[in-house]
């Protein structure tokens, strides 16, 4: 499994849009085939700062959402809605403890 962490940081007038986009395609992302999970987190000190955590069956299910029409139509909606470039990372889980 591969674990996705995205941060976005937006422009403090385009949060509502972010948010609003997120809302009308979060169900798409997570039931696109390999997608096991998939969470919104904001900056609790820097409310236009997010972060996008979701689980991947494998780096091949993730590259085929990146190259999907939905993740084209989602990025194409909130790419320019940024005010610093995105970071991600793909990371493998080490511990996890409930």
């Amino acid at each position: 499994m591969l674990v996705r962490i995205v941060k976005m940081s937006f422009r403090d007038d385009k949060t509502e849009e972010f948010l609003a986009n997120f809302e009308a395609n979060k169900t798409k992302i997570r039931h696109f085939e390999g997608c096991q999970f998939l969470e919104l987190y904001r900056d609790q000190n820097n409310t236009n700062i997010f972060f996008t955590y979701s689980y991947w069956r494998s780096e091949t299910d993730l590259n085929n959402y990146r190259h999907s029409d939905v993740f084209k139509n989602v990025w194409a909606k909130t790419k320019p809605l940024f005010n610093a470039k995105p970071e991600a990372w793909s990371v493998d889980k080490v511990a996890s403890l409930k």
